[in-house]
């Protein structure tokens, strides 16, 4: 069974990460969506909101589940049996980010990591752009599945 591991914060889901779940699911068996909690970060949106955004946008794909956890990604790949991590890039800062990171998990755990490239249409998005976009009132519809909406 090919199951992957897609972790994020997804503060909040965008497009982007939309996209690469869709075009993750006819690779694998089974997707889990991994937001990942850390103490030291601010989030805009609760843990709840954010599961509520990705399950409520997957809500008729079986393959795609969402948990929520704490501590390295290889341990939540060990404990859910995951043999992949998908990531997606957007662009070479995030190609040598990422590059690291998975050379990293590989040394430490032999888990592979497969890489899909953003589509696009939806290379420009990223959550802090969101974030940014509704703290000051914005358009921010158009960026986001439509499981995401806020009260401005």
């Amino acid at each position: 069974m090919r199951k992957a591991i897609f972790p994020g914060s997804f503060d909040p889901i965008t497009l982007g990460h939309e996209d690469i779940i869709k075009r993750g699911i006819p690779l694998f068996d089974e997707i889990v969506i991994a937001i990942g909690v850390n103490a030291e970060k601010k989030y805009m949106f609760s843990l709840e909101e954010r599961k509520r955004f990705i399950e409520e946008t997957f809500k008729d794909e079986p393959k795609v589940s969402v948990i929520t956890y704490e501590g390295l990604t290889i341990d939540l790949a060990k404990k859910e049996k995951a043999n992949f991590i998908l990531r997606g890039l957007r662009n070479p800062a995030d190609f040598e980010f990422e590059k690291a990171i998975a050379h990293t998990n590989r040394k430490l755990s032999k888990i592979e990591t497969v890489f899909l490239l953003t589509a696009a249409s939806t290379s420009f998005i990223s959550s802090s752009i969101v974030r940014d976009v509704l703290r000051h009132g914005g358009e921010y519809e158009m960026l986001v599945p439509d499981a995401v909406r806020v009260k401005k």
